[in-house]
């Protein structure tokens, strides 16, 4: 009685290890899962700052309000009659 049970429990312990620790095993999926997760966490923050983007260039083409600002502060344009006065930040 001993012999079939012994090779059953065998049989058993074979087929859980390779539902475990196999090529399409549990663990494998639950650090797939993982993966999945972390990308898209970083997925999300991309989407975010193309939104940001977008809505830049959505400004950049329509309105002369976001040019202006963009050549005042980037490239340090006037208009006729302004005086441009820069004053230096302050260091720590």
């Amino acid at each position: 009685m001993r012999w079939p049970t012994a090779v059953l429990v065998a049989l058993l312990l074979l087929l859980q290890y390779s539902l475990w620790f196999g090529k399409g095993g549990w663990l494998r999926v639950w650090n797939m899962e993982r993966q999945l997760q972390a990308q898209r966490q970083v997925n999300l923050k991309l989407e975010q700052r193309n939104a940001g983007l977008e809505a830049e260039v959505h400004d950049l083409k329509t309105g002369y309000e976001a040019i202006e600002e963009r050549a005042r502060y980037e490239l340090g344009l006037i208009k006729p009659g302004e005086i441009f006065v820069e004053v230096p930040k302050k260091r720590r």
